[in-house]
């Protein structure tokens, strides 16, 4: 005897559509049948059908086009951090020969794609500290802060992976005034070499995760179909000294974004 599919019938129409376009049969470009269409097909009503259409926006696999219908979309870049391994990794880089650090990069760790595969954008301003970030950083209201926004995208797409906002004292960094220029980005070494230039060495990173429904301007910005989510990790760098040198949120789209931890854990006594 088969067992009986408990599921809700939009979602088992929803995975039957799924594995059509995941096999192939409706490749990237596909115009979707139209809810009429799926719903005379499936026997389900058509707030069943727009609810599994939904369902497959969320997954990433199709998107709405005003006027036009719905269509598979092509797969997108997909970002897999391994935040452990990764500080690790960019703390090691920043003592290699500045050749080596520029032939690559923390996206390219995430991604596996090439420098030439990207677009790097950096913006730069000064910002007084606002209450959070001076609780943040232990420092008082006012402080000046260099406000750095990064985004990347690969050549084939237009919405950017992620969207960092990084806040730097500029009291810390004043000694290098190359820090303070945007035009010398992307910095080949990334924030850990820049500190370096200054005497500031990293003791350790602590991310805070959260998921969250996207701002109006980062569902643009960031190309999310309604329904998903972001990731934002606040991410705080503590110098050897006990000073934390660096506040970051990094923003990334729920539904094309892995978060990896490592961690190692000490063995009971023999």
């Amino acid at each position: 005897m088969t067992a009986k599919d408990w599921r809700p019938r939009y979602l088992q129409l929803a995975e039957q559509l799924r594995g059509q376009i995941l096999s192939g049969d409706m490749p990237p470009g596909t115009l979707m049948p139209s809810e009429t269409e799926l719903a005379d097909s499936s026997g389900l009503s058509r707030t069943s059908v727009r609810n599994a259409i939904r369902q497959l926006r969320e997954w990433g696999l199709v998107r709405a086009e005003q006027g036009r219908g719905t269509y598979v979309r092509a797969p997108r870049q997909r970002v897999r951090r391994r935040n452990t391994e990764r500080y690790q990794w960019e703390k090691d880089r920043v003592l290699l020969p500045e050749a080596e650090r520029r032939a690559t990069g923390g996206t390219e760790h995430d991604t596996g794609l090439t420098v030439d595969d990207l677009k790097f954008h950096a913006e730069y301003t000064r910002v007084p500290a606002d209450a959070e970030m001076a609780a943040a950083f232990g420092v008082e209201p006012g402080t000046e802060l260099l406000r750095r926004v990064y985004w990347t995208t690969t050549r084939s797409e237009s919405a950017p992976l992620s969207v960092s906002y990084s806040f730097l004292p500029v009291a810390l960094i004043a000694g290098n005034p190359d820090l303070l220029d945007a035009g010398n980005e992307p910095w080949p070494g990334g924030t850990q070499h820049q500190l370096y230039t200054v005497g500031i060495e990293l003791d350790r990173i602590v991310d805070e995760i959260r998921a969250r429904p996207p701002s109006p301007d980062e569902a643009e910005l960031l190309d999310i179909d309604p329904g998903v989510s972001v990731l934002t990790v606040r991410k705080t760098s503590v110098d050897i000294g006990e000073r934390v040198v660096e506040v970051a949120d990094v923003v990334m789209p729920g539904d094309r974004t892995e978060l990896v931890y490592s961690n190692t854990l000490t063995r009971w006594p023999a």
